[in-house]
């Protein structure tokens, strides 16, 4: 079955501090469009929302705009900017880096189903 969305209509909205989530549900897909403004970090921002100490959501993300940093629980970090594609496994932190907007591009499931919701 063919099915078309447009992410000027997203199926939800989810609103934390400092950002929100715009949700897409298809079969087989959600995708999501976050946006991220300077000083959001997920341990302040979402975790108070989610109740865990980390990320748990794997993300296969694409940066739209701006940069950000992420912090891997083991300690491994790297950086993402406009351009880039990654992949990002459970247990990990990130944060708005300089003072520009970051919108990421989330095609992992996981995202648009789980992120920035209670338990």
């Amino acid at each position: 079955m063919l099915e078309v969305k447009t992410t000027d209509k997203p199926d939800e909205r989810r609103d934390f501090p400092r950002g929100h989530l715009e949700a897409l549900h298809l079969t087989g897909l959600d995708f999501a469009v976050g946006t991220f403004e300077p000083g959001w970090r997920w341990t302040e921002c979402v975790a108070p929302i989610a109740g865990t100490e980390s990320c748990e959501i794997h993300h296969n993300g694409y940066v739209a705009q701006g940069r950000m940093r992420i912090r891997m629980n083991d300690g491994q970090e790297s950086e993402v900017g406009a351009g880039d594609v990654f992949v990002c496994p459970p247990g990990h932190d990130a944060w708005v880096v300089g003072d520009e907007q970051v919108i990421v591009y989330d095609f992992a499931g996981g995202m648009a189903e789980r992120y920035a919701k209670e338990g």
